[in-house]
């Protein structure tokens, strides 16, 4: 009997300068903090989850995760195997940067 198993490419993840700088304040509650970057991580693994969105209005292939108030905008690059977050902050504010 043969075992057929699936090969899962992982996607490495880059911060852009702003998602650098907004992991790196201190005003964000340290709960919050932990939970982003857990939802980050879990990106590498697979880059459109349940409930991430697809942003419109932008060129390339944009999308959004919440988690909790905060909400993580990324690009995904699948032949280079890399998810670009580009920016992180929280729901009433993410939008407005970009």
């Amino acid at each position: 009997m043969a075992c057929v198993t699936e090969k899962r490419s992982m996607h490495k993840i880059e911060l852009s300068a702003t998602a650098y700088k907004w992991l790196k304040n201190p005003k964000a509650p340290a709960a919050d903090m932990a939970a982003v970057k857990t939802r980050i991580m879990t990106l590498s693994d697979d880059p459109r989850p349940a409930g991430c969105d697809k942003i419109k209005g932008m060129t390339g292939s944009y999308f959004r995760v919440r988690q909790g108030n905060y909400r993580v905008v990324y690009e995904v690059d699948d032949k280079a195997g890399r998810v670009i977050i580009v920016s992180i902050g929280h729901r009433r504010e993410i939008y407005r940067k970009m």
